[in-house]
């Protein structure tokens, strides 16, 4: 997935049984037939995500939902595995889909297999070896962030065959009232924000836009960068929150994971990426530019920021129960009620000045 991530070997509890993996993707996925080496990329919070390595020195990647507590609807495999195979020829910076497992019995669970990409991804706000992230190189690599979001808005999904893909009819009512329920079965600690956020989300429902394709989690590190050219965008990654619906939404989501050099400090303590770093367009520079490539009318913009707020706490509130459960033993898991706290308070500095930029 991530060329610019180092792999390292797989973690305690979280191996692959080679022993029935080799023969199957011997049966079913010739260019994989043979001897495996197998690494893992530690980047990730969510699903699980392994380097395989063939003989001839070939790189695919194998996606499989986390050990445990499965939160079905945010871990289908068949369905990234559909949204990434029928983008193909629809558009053009995915990896190349190659094997869908439905059978819980070879590794514990479904997978899928895709090509590997090589090339960056930016994690934080240290620049890979040989690079600058010069404002220039930020300026410009941050329009075609936000360009490419449109981009993928643009596609035709009914051409791609994913017209049956979600039901975008009463897609924002959905998505609150179920990211709404996903905290209350989630929740550990009395965070009136959180809640305070829920339900002004659902006594302001707008009007629905035209759907569209959106990716639900895009952010600087699930986007792969051209290491000869740091503004290019090779690959988009983790399409496992993709569905059909308002495409504002989305764009509430990449806001709420934008942080800016004016943002409150707790905010700021969240690792986005290198988004406040100088040249990179603001959250009201994204929204106008988005404006502008997309045709669209954003409507109330503080709504999606505040609903993409309001979601990335309870995605982060759902990791810190499988901490507090003792079903994940990841460390960085206990860090995460602090995050909830971080999203839900600059949803309620949002609110309550009624804008989505200067909250600190």
């Amino acid at each position: 997935m991530s060329g610019g991530d180092q792999t390292r070997a797989v973690s305690k509890g979280e191996e692959l049984d080679l022993a029935k993996l080799q023969p199957y993707l011997a049966a079913h996925v010739p260019e994989l037939a043979g001897d495996l080496a197998i690494e893992q990329f530690p980047g990730g919070h969510s699903n699980l995500t392994y380097l395989l390595r063939t003989g001839d020195g070939q790189e695919y990647v194998l996606r499989r939902p986390p050990m445990g507590l499965e939160i079905k609807s945010a871990h289908d495999m068949g369905r990234e595995y559909r949204v990434l195979s029928h983008l193909q020829g629809h558009y053009d910076k995915i990896p190349r889909a190659v094997h869908f497992c439905d059978d819980d019995n070879i590794i514990g669970a479904q997978f899928y297999i895709m090509a590997r990409v090589q090339g960056v991804i930016l994690r934080s706000k240290t620049p890979p070896p040989g690079a600058e992230l010069t404002p220039m190189v930020m300026q410009g690599l941050s329009l075609n962030v936000i360009d490419n979001l449109a981009a993928i808005h643009a596609v035709d999904y009914r051409a791609a065959g994913l017209g049956d893909f979600g039901k975008p009819a009463g897609y924002i009512e959905r998505q609150v009232k179920g990211w709404s329920k996903r905290y209350q079965d989630a929740r550990t600690d009395d965070i009136a924000d959180v809640e305070r956020a829920g339900a002004w989300l659902a006594d302001r429902m707008p009007k629905e836009a035209d759907a569209s394709i959106i990716h639900g989690d895009y952010k600087y590190d699930n986007i792969m960068l051209d290491a000869a050219d740091l503004t290019k965008i090779k690959a988009v990654f983790d399409w496992e929150m993709a569905t059909l619906g308002d495409p504002r939404m989305d764009l509430g989501t990449t806001l709420s994971l934008w942080v800016d050099p004016d943002d409150a400090a707790m905010f700021k303590t969240i690792p986005f990426g290198p988004t406040d770093l100088p040249g990179n367009l603001n959250r009201l520079q994204l929204v106008e530019r988005y404006a502008q490539q997309s045709g669209r009318d954003v409507g109330d913009v503080l709504y999606f920021f505040v609903f993409g707020l309001f979601k990335m706490a309870v995605v982060l509130q759902q990791i810190y129960k499988r901490y507090k459960l003792g079903i994940s033993q990841d460390e960085r898991f206990a860090r995460m009620i602090v995050g909830v706290r971080a999203f839900a308070d600059t949803a309620a500095r949002a609110i309550d000045k009624g804008r989505i930029d200067r909250l600190g």
